[in-house]
């Protein structure tokens, strides 16, 4: 039975929602962050998701994080560890309540495929990541089934280049209670947002396992070899083989 889990998870956006509104205005961007912290890892114990973080280096104090993209989960399970501004899509932005919540929390939508679109969203990265904010970007630009990992776009890692910080990979993988990937993690295709969290309501348990690596320097780097280093870098943590490439 998903009834139960169904209404729990639509309490916690209601909650989610009225903390939007009516919290987070007459609150500084400490209290925001705990309650968005707070507030994911709720939405993954209801879900029935345990997070598990495997530091091989830790949060870097300044740096701009990629990360390999699967499901919208990815948000959830990197804020339930460190808030983050996330760079995603800009249909995410009419996702009913969910993608209201992501703009109130900071997300920084884009239109893929127009250059003056990336341009505007670069400046804005650089001047947050300057201003001591956190901010995170899927750089496949769109989700991939577990077992593959799409060429990187590097436009977005000038912003690193230019704010002179690092970038730090983080590595995201959903398994079950065997280590196996889980299938149900994967939001491809034609699935809609309400598909894919009753499918995910029905697994009942499912690990995401967010392994957070050593920075990659930005100093005096193009930014296609910077995105094609976080790439080999995410891709040879999970086991895959193959050059990486990167999109032009």
């Amino acid at each position: 039975m998903i009834a139960l889990p169904f209404v729990r998870v639509m309490l916690h956006l209601l909650q989610g929602l009225c903390t939007s509104a009516f919290i987070f205005p007459f609150i500084g961007s400490v209290g925001r962050d705990r309650r968005i912290k707070k507030w994911s890892a709720g939405l993954l114990a209801i879900l029935h998701v345990e997070v598990e973080v495997i530091n091989e280096a830790g949060p870097a104090a300044q740096a701009l994080i990629v990360s390999n993209h699967i499901s919208w989960l990815d948000i959830f399970v990197i804020n339930s560890l460190q808030p983050c501004r996330f760079v995603a899509k800009a249909d995410i932005r009419s996702w009913p309540a969910l993608g209201w919540l992501c703009a109130k929390s900071g997300t920084i939508f884009i239109a893929r495929g127009k250059q003056r679109e990336v341009r505007r969203v670069y400046e804005g990265l650089v001047t947050s990541i300057r201003a001591g904010e956190r901010i995170a970007f899927f750089p496949e630009g769109t989700t991939a089934a577990q077992g593959t990992l799409l060429p990187f776009h590097p436009n977005l890692f000038e912003a690193a280049i230019e704010a002179g910080v690092p970038v730090q990979p983080y590595v995201l993988r959903y398994v079950d209670a065997q280590g196996n990937l889980h299938s149900a993690a994967d939001f491809i295709g034609d699935m809609t947002f309400v598909d894919s969290m009753l499918l995910i309501m029905k697994t009942r348990q499912m690990t995401a396992q967010l392994t957070l690596l050593p920075t990659i320097s930005s100093t005096h780097e193009h930014r296609r070899d910077l995105s094609q280093k976080a790439r080999q870098a995410i891709a040879g943590k999970l086991g895959y083989d193959g050059q990486p490439g990167a999109a032009s």
